[in-house]
């Protein structure tokens, strides 16, 4: 026998089915005749349309009945009964169910027990659901109907107790209803017909699974559950299953209805306490479960309910210790490890504050909150920060329900176990110091003022914290470094951040037995908390009383303690020098918390003297860091001004000064610049703090005591910091002036090294000249020079002169004025302009000015003046003969630094030319050599001596100059000096090298003061110069930002790149860029009067090419490939590069607190920004366009480069360097019209561009400027951005893909417009909707058109027009740079134009076309645009409808939103809707296109009629149609039905559920088509899933039935393999499995037919035998024999599915199944159906898998074909 054709084996037992003729009845033919009029009584409920219809019909089948007694069948009885059932709808009167009920009664009379057995599914499935809506004339008749005949069934009625039990149970309703006794006795009777355990545990299932009948299950058990002891073992009353009574409990305390938590909690006084044997030897999941849910009780808020969950955790006794006890002893443990497990693993069905809040309701009975305080608070806190931590959108909620907790708690108690927790890391060390960040977290996060804390517990736990801390790293110094002491130094900062200095008095006033002031902290907070942690032995000596005087004590111990630790090197310098820090940080705090009670407490006595040796050993120690040495000295002079502390100890003496102020010397020199200001600070705070020189004597010893030029660099240098930091108010040439003339002595050094480092210093760090010039010319103004007025005759002549009348000092004015010599052969020029600029009466010393003005100076006289003066004075003044031979060689000496220093301010040289380029040429090659050999000493004589020559190359008399006009002189200069082949690369290196940054500013003063000379000859010097000046800045940012993001604390920040070095770098690059520029723009005068010239000359290769490509191309062509104007960008634009990623780089953050080295590198960012500002403000000044147009480009690249980035940079510097956001939008728009325009009509404007910019980029820019723009500006540049659109839209043909950044730009700006008063003018809102629309047109027009420059964007040249097509794939250079190509940021995104059409379209045009065009009108002739031009091609030619692309989906969902524009959107949905290929689409697709077919339906009334319109059940009068095809078509539109409802929410087409209804019983009734049902099975699972079980009440009749039929015809006659029946039985089984799922009320009395609902689906009895219908088929199917050519697929998917929450979620069985070739597939299913669906219910709780469930119907529906 072939596989093909399967029968049941012969040897099994057969099933007789319920709906088959008896063999005796077949063949009679008064049967059939009864049949025949059974058949014409159940065609006549047809025409049924009113109840008494119903009577008349009843009557008549009861009639018909009653004539055919002697048999004991009923025919038709699977119809009949389905009518039967149809007839006891609640809805209809009372006299029909009556009517109804004695068709019943005479049917199971007929019957009898047998019969009845046999068909109990047919004839229960009516009268089961109907007692619970029987009316109380009817219920007497119903009872009597199950006394009487369902009863004697007896054991028979295993099977249906569970459904008997839930039809029963609503008689239970009312204790005083006429029918409570009566029901209570027929489930007393129910009851005896099985086990008493058997019978509850229904009685468990219906309470699991049925909300509404959990109440009247309660008043049953109250009445009949027995008295349950704690000892006793109830499993023989309860059943084995413990678990399936503690969940049946659990939903009751979980249920909505107030009086099911109160029944269920007396039921669990009565039989379930928390110390019964059942509770107690139940699995833990179980126990969680039942206490989950009776705790939830008490979030009601409900007196009654607290008062019951409370006497059931607290025992039956009175007493409140005796409470406590049980607690302890019953529940506490379970309390807590419930309430902790759902606090760290909250389940998604509740929020995640449930368990907090449940804890904190508990806080209200004491008897349960303070245990339970004890074992859960720190847990509590724990959870909620791990929450916060993992899930930031939760925040908020956790935030305010910690802030709840937090005062919630009694103090004492919180503070009791944070402390024991607190005490516990520190002394476990190391450990992960969770109760440590625990309470600094609880502080900074929950704590608000609260009195109690404060001023009580804070106090107390700080202390104690504190001494245990000094203890423990006292006896293991290897605590120091430790993670654990970082942590509780962090913490004790946090305390005693939130103590009032008034706390510290004195302690709290509390009762302890031992004296609680001679107690040390520690024991103190043991006693007061009531703790038992060990006592440690103070580390302090004295007896410690006081709070504040303790804080103090063990504070600076602390500090001792830690610094002598550090010292003695240890093995993590880093985590012990963190260590020592926080614990001075901690030492100030408390010092400055004693300041504030000074007044009102006595002075604390200490030992100052090993404190202090200690800090000063940390400063002077090698292993500290600057953080050391700032926070050591900080704190000494904190504590050394402190006023409650006695003995006061003293700084003002060599060893404490010397000892504070070298370790600040060393970090002033240069590779510790982030320290340079805050050491400044603290050196001339220490000299403030002494009386006499000690600072200026230790800067002069360090720099006079350095032997090795290495060391005296480094202290010039230190010293240099310290000079140019310091403030003019403060005099540093007077109060410095020692170590001030040591450094000017280095000038006159002989040895280089040395003269190098002296005039380093000058250069770097001098600041004012006038600082140096006052304290000099008060010492050469000494008044003991005296002198008279002679004239003396010389050859004739007359000369004016002095003679000294008394010797003085000479050797000391000849050091002085040597050493102004020097100053002046330095200062030069900067000098003498300082000099001649400033007059003497801005100096700050009064004696100076007294002594000037006795030596004939005017108060008003310049510095230049009285230098002038001087000199000439001393080189007039000579000996008296009688002093003659004492001072004459000195006044030689005196008189010759005298004319040096005159010449120096005077320079002049007349040098040959052969000598000068000779010389030149060995200057150069020496520079070279000294360069690259790292030689910094001649450089800079070299280089001054370079720029001399040059000076007078510059100067040489030209004979033939005068005689020639200007152009020529400059000609003639230019070629009186060519530049040196070697000097370019000799600068470039200069300036690069690293060795040559102290001198670097010498190499860029030589630049600023040489380059002017080769102005003619830019080319090979400029651009070079430029490249070297930007590629040095570009080095230095990326020092000082990589400096920025080192951690200062690990190990000090080195870095010698300072605000000179950007200042002096700045300046010269913007020398240079404005040579370069105004050179150019020579250059290009001379090219434009030359043009003509060029191109009759133009020869050679490219001339000849040239003539080749003009015989055939316009000279426009020619002139569009050729730049306008050689304005060469590089210098420029690279300038500006490097200038913007100084602003952007360089913005500072704003901080109410500065660390040591942000405070220097804040200087750095500061000055460095401002002077690139200054130099940007002048380049755009003179290149306004140009310079918009760099930045534009740089703001391209960064945003290209890092597309996540802040943008706010380029626009800030817009908006700084351009006077009004309309001179920013017009230069935009002139840019964007230049690149857009015609090469003839570019030419007419004159206008250069740049080659690095598309005007699709500037568009960009404007777009994102324009975005920023507030409304009242957004008014002021509207004209302007609406000329260059109208502009636009006139050379549409040529310029096409330029119109999406247009409507991107007008869009922006347009919203901002929008909102202003603007559009009230009716002009304007014109312009606007007529402008907008002709946009929206052209970039349709340009997405539509099969030649658009958006498809062929790869070949595009330049100005857009066509050029060969790229080889290799790559962009030629002119097309990469073409103005119409695509924005840069467009080319980080894979999406090409048409596809960023398609998104701005949806995202940004259709949601503003309500706002921007207003008039409907307008609206739906854009929209019909849109959907001619977009949706309709992209939606044609498919052969799968739904799968459009997701761009086209978005504009088309966002277009369903205008409600106006319903006549255009309409009929690409419905012509998608209609095509019969729709469901050849994949479900993803059918899912994204749910919103528009729900917006279709939702705006057109009538589309959901036509829709039911065309499922008919009539078969087609055209005799020439396909029968399969017609069935097809009818499954189509039943699928589509489906679809439709699938698309809504809940319930929403509710009011259709009647015509839906109809149409489903009907197509069920008339067409028998396998294909066409299966279609009504998956609109009814649409329906279980579209609306309320409720609803559907009056649909399960037909269910029911049509289910029954088809699974007992397979019992009959089981269809062959590859029967086209089989996928009608797919879809019914579905339609079962998605039922099981679902559970709903209404079904559950049901369900028994189908499979076995009781415990026995899992613990089958011994004579137990399979009456579900899936039981039976599972054993049919599981008789075949197995397919030889084939496996049998079993589907394997699980029913259950763990998600994040701790319940899995049911889902169905056959989720995966698509089709079945045989109905062996099913048997899985068959089989495991009661199992699975008992654990379901079991293990979920009722949840339901949605999404899955959803996602099947959606995978059953789009095959993706």
């Amino acid at each position: 026998m072939s596989a093909s054709t399967p029968t049941i084996s012969s040897n099994k037992t057969q099933f007789t089915t319920t709906t088959t003729v008896p063999p005796v009845y077949a063949s009679d033919p008064k049967f059939k005749k009864y049949t025949q009029q059974v058949d014409k009584c159940l065609a006549s409920f047809d025409s049924v349309h009113e109840w008494a219809d119903f009577i008349s019909f009843l009557k008549q089948l009861l009639k018909t009945f009653q004539a055919y007694m002697q048999f004991k069948e009923i025919p038709r009885k699977l119809v009949v009964s389905k009518r039967l059932a149809q007839c006891l709808n609640p809805a209809l009167p009372t006299g029909v169910h009556q009517r109804a009920l004695d068709v019943y009664a005479h049917i199971l009379a007929v019957l009898g027990s047998e019969g009845l057995q046999r068909d109990l599914p047919l004839w229960s499935a009516g009268l089961f659901p109907f007692f619970e809506y029987a009316a109380t004339s009817v219920k007497p008749t119903v009872l009597n109907l199950f006394d009487t005949h369902y009863l004697p069934l007896q054991s028979g009625l295993r099977p249906i107790m569970k459904s008997f039990i839930l039809a029963l149970l609503p008689g239970l309703e009312e204790e005083t209803g006429e029918y409570f006794d009566k029901v209570l006795s027929l489930l007393d009777k129910l009851s005896g017909t099985v086990s008493p355990s058997f019978f509850l545990q229904n009685i468990w299932l219906v309470m699991l699974t049925s909300p509404a009948a959990r109440g009247t299950a309660l008043n049953f058990l109250s009445r009949r559950l027995p008295r349950l002891n704690a000892n006793e073992d109830i499993t023989a009353i309860v059943g084995k299953d413990i678990g399936l009574m503690i969940r049946a409990f659990s939903a009751a305390l979980e249920d909505d209805d107030l009086l099911v938590r109160r029944g269920a909690l007396d039921i669990l006084l009565q039989s379930l306490k928390v110390d019964s044997v059942a509770v107690k030897k139940a699995p833990a999941e179980d126990r969680t479960i039942l206490m989950r849910a009776a705790t939830s009780v008490v979030l009601r808020r409900d007196l009654s309910l607290n008062r019951r969950i409370y006497s059931w955790l607290l025992g039956p006794e009175e007493n409140s210790q005796q409470q406590v006890a049980y607690l302890r002893t019953h529940a506490l443990d379970l309390l807590a490890a419930t309430l902790r497990d759902e606090m760290f693993n909250p389940s998604a069905e509740y929020s995640h504050s449930r368990p907090f809040k449940i804890f904190i309701s508990l806080l209200d009975k004491w008897e349960v909150g303070s245990p339970l305080t004890e074992v859960l608070v720190l847990d509590a806190f724990k959870a909620i920060r791990k929450a916060v931590e993992n899930n930031e959108d939760i925040t908020e909620e956790m935030t305010m329900t910690a802030s709840t907790v937090y005062e919630a708690v009694e103090p004492h108690a919180l503070w009791r176990q944070l402390l024991r927790s607190m005490l516990a890391d520190i002394a476990a060390d190391p450990s992960p110091c969770q109760g440590l960040k625990l309470v600094q977290h609880i502080l900074t996060s929950y704590h608000t003022h609260d009195e109690e804390i404060e001023t009580i517990h804070l106090p107390i736990v700080f202390l104690a914290v504190l001494e245990a801390l000094n203890s423990y790293i006292e006896k293991d110094v290897s605590r120091t470094w430790s993670s654990t002491t970082h942590a509780t130094l962090s913490l004790l900062h946090e305390l005693l951040r939130h103590i009032p200095p008034a706390a510290l008095r004195e302690r709290p006033q509390v009762r302890i037995d031992e004296d609680g002031r001679a107690q040390g902290p520690n024991s103190f907070a043991n006693s007061f908390y009531g703790l038992d942690a060990p006592q440690l032995a103070s580390s302090v000596g004295l007896p410690l009383k006081n709070p504040y005087e303790t804080a103090f004590q063990f504070s600076s111990r602390l500090s001792s303690i830690l610094g002598r630790a550090l010292s003695e090197k240890p093995a993590d310098f880093g985590a012990s020098r963190k260590s020592f820090i926080d614990s001075l940080d901690l030492l100030t705090t408390v010092v400055e918390k004693l300041n504030y009670i000074r007044a009102s407490v006595e002075p604390i006595s200490w030992q100052p003297t090993e404190w202090l040796d200690v800090i000063l050993g940390c400063i002077q120690s090698k292993t500290g860091t600057f953080a050391v040495v700032d926070k050591g000295i900080s704190t000494i002079v904190n504590v050394q001004q402190a006023e409650g502390l006695r003995p006061k100890f003293s700084i003002d003496n060599r060893k404490t000064m010397t000892a504070m102020v070298k370790p600040l010397l060393w970090y002033l020199r240069p590779t510790y610049s982030p320290y340079h200001m805050r050491s400044v600070s603290l050196i001339w705070l220490l000299a403030t703090l002494s009386k006499a020189s000690h600072v200026e004597s230790l800067v002069a010893v360090s720099i006079s005591s350095q032997k090795h030029s290495e060391d005296i660099q480094a202290a010039c240098e230190a010293f240099g910091v310290l000079w140019r930091l310091t403030d003019d108010a403060l005099m540093p040439g007077f109060r410095l002036q020692v170590p001030m003339m040591l450094v000017l002595d280095t000038l006159k050094s002989e040895d280089p090294t040395v003269r190098r480092i002296g005039e380093t210093w000058m250069r770097c760090n001098l600041k004012s000249y006038l600082r140096v010039l006052d304290p000099l010319l008060h010492e050469l103004y000494d008044p003991s020079i005296r002198k008279t007025n002679v004239v003396e005759e010389i050859s004739g002549r007359q000369i004016q002169g002095f003679r000294y009348d008394r010797p003085f000092d000479q050797r000391y004015i000849n050091h002085l004025l040597d050493t102004l010599l020097s100053i002046v052969k330095f200062g030069g020029q900067g000098l003498s302009k300082v000099a001649k600029g400033t007059a003497i009466s801005r100096s700050n010393n009064v004696d100076l000015l007294e002594r000037l003005q006795r030596g004939g100076n005017f108060p008003d006289s310049t510095y230049m003046e009285v230098i002038i003066q001087l000199l000439l004075g001393f080189l007039q003044s000579e000996p008296s003969p009688s002093l003659e031979p004492s001072m004459q060689p000195f006044n030689t000496v005196l008189q010759s630094i005298s004319v040096d220093l005159l010449q120096a301010m005077v320079v002049r040289g007349e040098i040959d030319t052969i000598s000068l380029q000779t010389i030149e040429s060995v200057i150069i090659g020496k520079l070279y050599f000294s360069v690259h050999k790292r030689r910094g000493e001649l450089q800079n004589k070299l280089l001054h001596l370079l720029h001399s020559i040059i000076s007078a190359f510059a100067s040489l008399p030209d004979s033939s100059r005068q005689d020639r006009g200007p152009e020529t002189s400059q000609a003639g200069r230019s070629s009186s000096y060519s530049v040196n082949p070697l000097l370019v690369q000799t600068l470039i290196d200069g300036i690069s090298a690293p060795a040559n940054k102290p001198i670097l500013q010498h190499w860029l003063d030589f630049v600023l003061s040489t380059i002017p000379q080769f102005q003619h000859m830019m080319s090979p010097v400029i651009i070079p110069l430029n490249d070297c000046l930007c590629r040095q800045l570009r080095s230095a940012l990326t020092d000082i930002i990589q400096v920025s993001d080192k951690n200062a604390i690990a190990d000090d920040i080195q870095s010698s790149t300072t605000d000179t070095e950007f200042s002096m770098l700045l300046t010269t690059l913007e020398r240079i860029v404005l040579l370069s520029s105004s050179q150019v723009s020579t250059m290009a005068q001379d090219d434009d009067d030359g043009v003509p010239a060029e191109k009759q000359e133009s020869s050679g290769l490219l001339g000849y090419v040239s003539g080749v490509f003009s015989a055939e191309t316009p000279t426009s062509a020619v002139d569009e490939q050729a730049p306008t104007r050689p304005f060469d960008y590089r210098c420029l634009h690279e300038a500006v590069r490097i200038l913007y990623s100084i602003w952007e780089s360089f913005a500072i953050s704003h901080k109410s607190k500065w660390t040591s080295e942000e405070e220097s590198l804040s200087l750095i960012y500061s000055r460095a920004r401002t002077r690139c500002r200054r130099v940007l403000e002048h380049l755009f000044r003179v290149h306004s366009s140009e310079v918009l147009e760099s930045v534009i480009v740089c703001w391209s690249d960064y945003t290209l480069r890092t597309p996540q980035a802040d943008e706010s940079a380029a626009f800030e510097l817009v908006d700084v360097l351009t006077s009004s956001a309309q001179n920013v939008v017009h230069m935009l728009c002139e840019s964007i019209s230049i690149r857009t325009q015609s090469p003839p009509e570019r030419l007419l404007r004159r206008q250069s561009l740049n080659p690095h910019l598309s005007d699709m980029t500037v568009s960009e820019f404007l777009e994102q400027y324009a975005g920023r723009l507030e409304g009242p500006l957004a008014v002021q540049v509207w004209p302007r951005l609406v000329t260059l659109t109208r502009d636009f839209i006139l050379t549409l043909r040529e310029f096409r893909p330029q119109a999406f950044a247009t409507l991107r730009c007008f869009t922006v700006l347009g919203d901002k417009v929008s909102q202003t008063t603007l559009l009230e003018d009716r002009r304007v809102r014109k312009e606007l909707q007529e402008t907008y629309t002709k946009l929206i047109d052209l970039c349709l027009l340009a997405g539509r058109s099969s030649e658009s420059t958006w498809i062929r964007r790869n070949t595009l040249g330049v100005n857009g027009r066509d050029s060969p097509a790229p080889r290799e794939g790559k962009l030629d250079e002119k097309a990469t740079a073409s103005t119409t190509s695509l924005p840069d940021t467009a080319k980080s995104i894979t999406l090409d134009p048409i596809d960023r059409l398609n998104v701005y379209i949806a995202t940004d045009v259709v949601p503003n076309l309500r706002k921007f065009l207003v008039d409907n009108d307008k609206i739906l002739v854009v929209c019909n645009s849109i959907i001619y031009n977009l949706i309709g091609p992209a939606m044609k030619s498919r052969s799968k409808p739904l799968d459009v692309d997701d761009n086209i989906l978005a504009i088309l969902r966002e277009m369903t939103r205008i409600a106006a524009a319903m006549k255009a959107w309409r009929g690409p949905i419905v012509d998608v809707l209609n095509d019969n290929r729709c469901f050849n689409s994949t479900p993803q697709a059918g899912r994204k296109w749910r919103p528009m077919v729900k917006a279709l339906f939702d705006t057109d009334k009538t589309a959901f009629s036509e829709l039911l319109s065309r499922i008919t059940t009539a078969p087609s009068a055209n005799i020439f149609t396909n029968r399969e095809y017609e069935m097809l078509l009818r499954s189509l539109n039943l699928r589509r039905l489906s679809y439709v409802i699938l698309t809504g929410e809940k319930n929403h087409f509710l009011t259709q559920l009647p015509s839906i209804q109809e149409k489903l019983v009907d197509t069920l009734r008339n067409v028998s088509a396998p294909i066409v049902q299966s279609e009504v099975y998956l609109c009814i699972r649409v329906l279980l899933c579209r609306l309320s079980p409720h609803n559907l009440a009056s649909f399960w009749p037909t269910i029911l039935t049509e289910l029954f039929r088809l699974f007992e015809q397979i019992l009959v006659a089981v269809p062959p393999d590859g029967s086209e029946d089989l996928s009608l039985i797919l879809s019914a089984a579905k339609l079962l499995d998605l039922i099981l799922v679902l559970q709903t009320e209404e079904f559950q009395i049901h369900q028994w037919i189908f499979i076995t609902d009781t415990v026995d689906a899992i613990d089958h009895p011994d004579d137990w035998s399979p009456h579900a219908l899936l039981d039976r088929l599972s054993e049919v199917v599981g008789d075949l024999p197995a397919a030889e050519d084939r496996k049998q697929q079993v589907d394997d998917i699980p029913l259950t599915t763990t998600h994040s929450d701790s319940r899995p979620s049911r889902r169905p069985m056959l989720l995966s199944m698509r089709q079945i070739e045989s109905i062996r597939d099913l048997n899985h299913f068959f089989s495991h159906a009661s199992i699975v669906s008992y654990e379901s219910v079991y293990q979920s709780g009722g949840n339901v898998d949605w999404d899955a469930v959803e996602q099947s119907l959606l995978d059953d529906m789009f095959d993706g074909r």
